[in-house]
């Protein structure tokens, strides 16, 4: 299991046109480096007749991946800047690839890697930057009388509390990222005086946005 990371959302487009040169941004979240290899291809048939197709991907698939791509540009103006502004928002998981269209005028190479890296963040931009939480999915039942207690730890130690269920006891559904289950069973031990219930019913990639809350599967 994955370690939480930051990615985007969903698929970014942005457009910048720089001394008539179409610089056409496209950005995507992956979970494979295959799933970026198909996506780069993609888009070169589509832009089959662009002047550059320049890419950048960082992917976490076993082992961390990140590559990129000039695609005949001057060598480090194209596909290192993109990657740069990739590493530098920490994002993992996506692939972003730039299609150029030349219009004419050079741009010198500060311009061009200023125009890619522009182009690129504009695309994340786009596709809003999310964290995802590979998290255990676990039913903890407790008493009543305990249950405040427990619910304010999970709240105020940003645990994910996905429901509540009260029957003869409260059981909740909580998201447990899995480096923080031990912690988590140590607190439900203080607050029951020693008893720990607590069931692991499957697995989530639980996706957050920047302030932590949680997005709907889309």
């Amino acid at each position: 299991m994955l370690k939480s990371y930051k990615t985007i959302r969903s698929e970014g487009y942005f457009l910048l046109e720089e001394k008539r040169s179409r610089f056409i941004a496209r950005a995507r979240p992956v979970s494979t480096e295959q799933e970026a290899i198909d996506f780069i291809q993609s888009i070169k048939a589509e832009h089959w007749d662009a002047t550059h197709n320049c890419y950048a991907y960082s992917v976490e698939d076993g082992a961390l991946y990140q590559r990129y791509s000039d695609d005949g540009e001057p060598q480090g103006t194209a596909g290192l800047p993109m990657l740069e502004v990739i590493r530098k928002r920490e994002l993992t998981n996506v692939v972003v690839v730039v299609t150029r269209y030349f219009g004419g005028i050079l741009l010198g190479a500060g311009g061009l890697v200023r125009a890619y890296g522009k182009a690129c963040a504009g695309s994340l931009d786009n596709g809003e930057e999310i964290w995802v939480k590979p998290c255990l999915e676990m039913k903890i039942p407790i008493e009543y009388h305990l249950s405040g207690r427990l619910q304010n730890m999970l709240l105020n130690e940003k645990f994910i509390l996905a429901g509540a269920d009260y029957a003869e006891e409260v059981t909740f559904t909580v998201y447990v990222p899995k480096e923080r289950r031990d912690f988590l069973e140590k607190e439900i031990r203080e607050i029951t005086g020693g008893t720990l219930r607590s069931q692991v019913i499957g697995h989530k990639n639980v996706r957050l946005d920047p302030s932590g809350k949680v997005l709907e599967d889309e």
